[in-house]
């Protein structure tokens, strides 16, 4: 099953109210967001990090998901889940655990080994906007449906938005 279909079964599992745009193969938020027409703040980012955790154990991941005007806070991210610090993981790790293309990773974990923040700015943009799965393939979700698939203890405050200065 690609990842495309495992979100789609994840979702009607839930029976989430979602509708699925085709469009043309673009991985960047921006430039797809304004393809599919919705506010930047609805588009859901999914990065994956590698978090540093406390007294050398190993390495933890994490799947944050923040909103598209904003940019992920490595700090507040590590700590979401007991770590010290976080960085981009590589990128082939990241492809190990999304067993997804970067830019088309969707904003739901099927790995064990990977950890998912939502920031929380999410919850109050009304449809949330994600590739699912595929560069050319995006989803329109009620947030009041996505947070019933992952649950209130993924959110976490874990982005700033990208106006704000450091």
């Amino acid at each position: 099953m690609n990842s495309f279909e495992k979100v789609t079964a994840l979702l009607d599992q839930h029976q989430a109210r979602y509708r699925v745009v085709e469009h043309e193969a673009i991985g960047q938020t921006d430039r797809i967001s304004a393809i599919r027409g919705n506010d930047l703040n609805q588009a859901a980012k999914a990065m994956v990090l590698e978090v540093t955790m406390p007294e050398g154990a190993d390495p933890r991941y994490l799947l944050a998901i923040v909103p598209g005007d904003c940019k992920i806070n490595f700090k507040s991210a590590a700590r979401a889940i007991g770590g010290k610090k976080s960085s981009f993981a590589a990128p082939e790790k990241a492809q190990e655990l999304t067993q997804c293309e970067m830019g088309a990773v969707p904003p739901f974990s099927f790995d064990d080994r990977l950890a998912l923040r939502v920031d929380n700015r999410l919850r109050d943009v009304g449809t949330l906007w994600f590739n699912a799965g595929a560069l050319d393939r995006s989803m329109a979700l009620q947030v009041a449906d996505f947070f019933r698939v992952v649950g209130d203890e993924c959110c976490a405050e874990i982005a700033t938005p990208m106006t704000a200065t450091a």
